[in-house]
């Protein structure tokens, strides 16, 4: 240890040494350190290594436990600046100097240093480099907004009469009652809307949490979810405009801001506060339509920790798949494009869909900037479903950037306004499961009896849901559109008839649901299938109330299914290391095809070892764009 120290800086070596004392298992430098390190730091921080003069880095730190509280003194005593800490994952946010990341990558104290990446909403107005180099375009009397991810608003706009009779539930009960919603997004513009019906609105920004009565949503993104999500119509003829789920409530974290930006850590306190106080809140789902690219794996990535501690805690995570779902300078779609917290195993992450303003599904098509998998580093299979995202309409925060700076977005009727991406995908969902929460309560006498869990939910919701396929008649392969289309109607169907008090491994159907949905004049076969993790179940799935839709099991993890499981063989996934040599590897964000490969982003330092993809055995589908 002595020799290791010598030459490191006063402050440092009062660190290391602290870590040593708290995780006897410090290694010493050589090449088992520098793997180690290697292993500890994520994708753009180990870009920082190479760097002679490094800034200083806004770093989030998971440590061994007990470990924290020394690791807080060190860094304080070096001159580090320790923005906040995270209790539920061990961690601690600081800015740090740069030439200090290798020294505390070296310590087997620390599990991981990440990080504190921005996160944007996954709306319209996103993309790589953010709202600079937006166009607007005038074409046949139609303004058509496209962004740098081309994400674009296209096609015709769906009234939301429309949006909720293609998922079903235009002339239904359900209408989120007794459901809480927390809205992790830009705030909320105070509006007849939510009239009664937000019961806390916190500001994450900046590293506060503060409480507050004055609303406000000075970039308009998260106004627009809410309103997707829940809002009332009350500033509509007749209530016409109104959400999927207009009696929910709503709890808001606010973390972006002004300019649709925010910090990885402040998403993750949002989050935290969120499970610490589900029970005085009354929080079923959160919303979560932002994120950041992936820059490490799922088991490290402290915003994907998060997700997941909030999931076994009960609570339902909704997030988006990301607006990468195609070169931003060719066009050409690719893969690989989902983004972290998307990559988090028990969330619903979602896809876009464009229903072209028809009720009926078979003219649905997913936009090539909604994002396919699969995951970075892991290989999970994502989205998990495809929900309609591309021009929704939904009330507007009048005083926002949005609102103010693209007047095209407007509707006729000017307080609402358009917008597209998995953003408005993931509040569709989000509204779709409040209903789905509220049909299911209302059959098991709620509270009585538990509430459905979040891997139940994602069962669900992959089990009803539909197929959905191309201009050519092809189905999207599962990379795409994950286990199918949503099916709001299917999914409550199915939802009524399972009592959640049945023991485990019971079969829990009170009743047999005809396995199709009728919308728009089309009959709609339920898919039947469950993606797990990297494997598809068909059969009976749902039907037994399998330990896996306890809260207690990650999603996609090794489980024991009952014998009432058939296993798909269409659908083969291979070994993740015999993939290398079917990938080219390029520098883009996310990969796209080549005609024979596909070619894959580098993500600031992913290699053929890392992530790649390959041709399905015993299927004709492949991994190319559709």
């Amino acid at each position: 240890m002595r020799r290791v120290l010598r030459h490191l800086p006063i402050g440092l070596v009062t660190i290391v040494a602290v870590l040593a004392i708290a995780d006897a298992r410090v290694g010493a430098a050589g090449s088992g350190a520098l793997q180690h390190r290697a292993e500890r730091l994520d994708a753009q921080l180990r870009a920082v290594l190479n760097d002679s003069t490094p800034d200083p880095q806004r770093v989030i730190i998971r440590v061994r436990p007990g470990s924290r509280p020394a690791l807080r003194t060190s860094l304080t005593a070096h001159g580090d600046q320790i923005l906040g800490e995270h209790e539920s994952i061990d961690a601690l946010t600081a800015v740090i100097h740069g030439g200090d990341l290798a020294t505390l990558a070296d310590s087997d104290g620390i599990l991981s240093i990440s990080s504190d990446a921005v996160v944007r909403p996954h709306g319209l107005l996103d993309g790589v480099g953010g709202l600079l180099g937006g166009v607007v375009k005038l074409i046949g009397g139609v303004v058509n907004i496209v962004l740098p991810n081309l994400a674009d608003t296209s096609g015709p706009v769906v009234a939301p009469a429309v949006l909720r009779q293609t998922l079903g539930v235009d002339n239904t009960s359900w209408a989120g009652r007794g459901v809480g919603v927390a809205i992790i997004d830009s705030g909320l513009e105070s509006s007849p809307e939510f009239q009664g019906r937000v019961t806390a609105f916190y500001d994450f920004t900046n590293g506060r949490s503060l409480a507050t009565s004055a609303y406000s949503d000075e970039y308009g993104h998260g106004t627009h979810v809410a309103g997707t999500i829940g809002g009332s119509g009350a500033l509509s003829d007749s209530y016409s405009y109104h959400g999927l789920a207009p009696k929910v409530k709503f709890v808001i974290l606010k973390v972006l801001d002004k300019n649709g930006a925010g910090y990885t850590s402040d998403v993750i306190r949002a989050i935290d506060f969120a499970v610490a106080n589900r029970s005085s809140l009354g929080v079923d789902i959160i919303n979560l339509s932002l994120g950041h690219p992936i820059y490490e794996p799922a088991a490290t990535d402290p915003l994907v920790q998060a997700v997941e501690r909030a999931s076994k805690a009960g609570v339902i995570v909704v997030a988006a798949a990301g607006n990468y779902g195609k070169n931003p300078t060719t066009g050409v779609p690719g893969y690989a494009g989902i983004t972290s917290p998307g990559n988090a195993p028990s969330a619903i992450t979602t896809g876009a869909v464009a229903i072209q303003n028809t009720v009926r599904r078979s003219d649905d098509r997913i936009p090539d900037y909604s994002s396919s998998g699969p995951t970075w580093y892991d290989a999970l299979v994502k989205p998990d479903i495809v929900s309609p995202g591309h021009n929704i309409v939904a009330v507007a925060a009048k005083n926002s950037y949005l609102y103010q700076t693209y007047p095209q977005l407007r509707t006729t009727n000017t307080s609402y306004m358009l917008l597209s991406g998995t953003s408005m995908a993931s509040a569709v969902t989000t509204g779709s499961v409040a209903l789905l929460l509220e049909a299911n309560r209302a059959a098991n006498y709620y509270p009585n009896h538990p509430s459905l869990t979040p891997n139940a939910v994602k069962a669900i919701l992959q089990y009803t849901s539909v197929g959905i396929h191309d201009d050519s008649g092809i189905e999207y392969n599962p990379l795409r559109k994950g286990a199918g289309s949503l099916n709001t109607r299917g999914a409550i169907d199915l939802g009524r008839t399972i009592d959640t008090s049945t023991p485990a491994g019971r079969w829990w159907l009170t009743a047999t649901p005809n396995p199709w949905t009728t919308i728009g004049g089309e009959t709609l076969l339920w898919n039947k299938g469950v993606i797990w993790g990297s494997a598809i179940v068909w059969g009976t799935t749902v039907n037994v109330n399998e330990t896996a839709w306890g809260s207690a099991i990650v999603w996609g993890t090794n489980t024991s299914w009952s014998s009432a499981i058939v296993w798909g063989t269409n659908v083969v996934w291979t070994d993740p290391q015999s993939w290398a040599d079917a990938i080219v590897w390029g520098t883009d964000t996310i990969g796209q095809s080549n005609g024979s490969a596909i070619v894959w982003g580098t993500t600031n330092g992913m290699t053929a070892q890392n992530t790649a993809w390959k041709n399905l055995s015993g299927s004709s589908a492949t991994a190319k764009s559709q």
